[in-house]
């Protein structure tokens, strides 16, 4: 890119692939979208260079929902709130440590055996359709120790939160219609935030439920400082956005990848699971950390396919963001918006770039975990009161791994169809060999 352009000025002669362009003009003041590699990407967790004081404008319409209130996502951290509001997930993670193993595994048998019935009665599966009723049930049970139909909001939840979401991410969305030409759906989608009041009444019964069922964890919030009004909002952003919204584009995309992997990868992952499921005698977290394949699986579809693959910081001084092979100066109050993907298929740090590889993260490609970004900080970092990289990280490794191993102690094999949906991948389940394992 020339140093004469405004707002992305090359200071070293940089290669002939550019890490900084233009931002499309749909980006809230657009005026640069950066190209990250790896080594440039660090500014998205970096706290003294860039700063997230301001409510997005494509989120706006949530602030018109829970009293206006600004949650955890939408803090900055030098913010006081926001330690504290960290902490607050942090306490309920750790209350809750004993329970993930047994709540998620607990939704998955009524998951396989809708999907087996759709492929015998169907000839197909749609598997992101199947499992919005298995997240919301496990949000649900995890955070407030009960299930749904014990509550008022009984089946409706994973309606609930999917409408919820996609008025939340709708300028992310492609409908993906040919007759429909793109200017309508820029249009509809991607210019103006769509109304709050579409969601409202449906907004009211989630927080009422959660309200009402997860008191204990209210109580907590209170104890730690928090207006219990807000505690429950940002409890059911994190319920929903967060964790329902989360898995939902979590799974698609791993089930996808290993699918189409084909049965080689499918013997070895079985043979790993089982393995070590009968030596541990059972799934626990001490049987998971000894599966080597499975993690590196994980961790290669969370690099070939990161859940939010957009970050964006507004730097709070001028800087200088360095790539490979150039620099470029960006002035205090620029607006930074980064493509992940483009860090974690970078071939001068990752071999095959384009390729899933399930064997990249084992022994000394661990190594590689590093440049892996997609919890909004390194596979390496932790994260703390004091950064953004995401409270759950390690909770979603953890059932990112039970959903590989329920699949391969369940099934020697299968095969899968992929496409794309709104947000994501779109997964078809066309056969399953069932395990003789026992």
């Amino acid at each position: 890119m020339s140093s004469s352009k405004p707002g992305c000025r090359n200071i070293i002669p940089q290669s002939s692939e550019p890490t900084c362009r233009q931002a499309p003009s749909s980006l809230p003041t657009p005026r640069w979208l950066f190209f990250s590699t790896p080594s440039a990407f660090p500014f998205f967790s970096t706290l003294p260079s860039r700063e997230e004081k301001r409510p997005r404008r494509d989120f706006h319409a949530l602030h018109r929902l829970n009293r206006r209130y600004r949650v955890l996502a939408f803090l900055d951290p030098s913010e006081p709130k926001h330690d504290l509001l960290k902490r607050f997930s942090f306490s309920l993670l750790a209350s809750r440590h004993r329970d993930f193993i047994p709540v998620f595994r607990s939704g998955l048998p009524d998951l396989f055996t809708t999907i087996e019935d759709d492929v015998s009665s169907k000839g197909k599966a749609n598997f992101n359709n199947i499992a919005d009723g298995m997240y919301f049930n496990f949000v649900f049970r995890l955070i407030c120790g009960k299930d749904p139909s014990d509550a008022k909001i009984r089946s409706e939840g994973p309606n609930i939160f999917s409408k919820w979401l996609f008025l939340q991410l709708s300028p992310l969305m492609t409908l993906g219609l040919s007759m429909l030409p793109n200017f309508i759906e820029d249009l509809l989608l991607h210019t103006f935030p769509l109304p709050p009041f579409l969601v409202k009444s449906d907004y009211n019964k989630l927080y009422k439920a959660f309200y009402e069922s997860a008191s204990s964890v209210l109580d907590e919030g209170e104890r730690m400082g928090i207006n219990r009004d807000e505690a429950c909002h940002n409890l059911v952003f994190l319920a929903g956005f967060s964790t329902f919204g989360g898995m939902k584009v979590l799974f698609p995309p791993l089930i996808k990848w290993v699918g189409l992997a084909g049965e080689k990868l499918h013997r070895e992952l079985a043979d790993e699971i089982r393995t070590v499921v009968k030596a541990e005698g059972g799934v626990t977290f001490a049987a998971l950390d000894k599966m080597a394949l499975t993690k590196s699986v994980v961790y290669e579809a969370l690099r070939i396919a990161p859940p939010v693959p957009f970050q964006y910081g507004k730097a709070r001084e001028d800087m200088v963001i360095h790539s490979h092979d150039a620099a470029f100066e960006i002035k205090k109050g620029e607006m930074i918006f980064g493509y992940q993907p483009f860090a974690t298929k970078d071939p001068k740090v990752f071999e095959n770039p384009e390729e899933f590889v399930a064997h990249r993260f084992m022994g000394e490609g661990e190594k590689l975990l590093k440049y892996v970004y997609w919890s909004n900080g390194r596979e390496t970092d932790n994260p703390t009161a004091e950064n953004k990289q995401c409270s759950g990280k390690d909770l979603v490794v953890l059932i990112s791994k039970l959903m590989l191993v329920e699949i391969f102690l369940r099934y020697d094999t299968f095969e899968v169809e992929s496409g794309t949906m709104l947000l994501g991948s779109a997964v078809l389940f066309k056969s399953l060999t069932k395990s003789s394992y026992t």
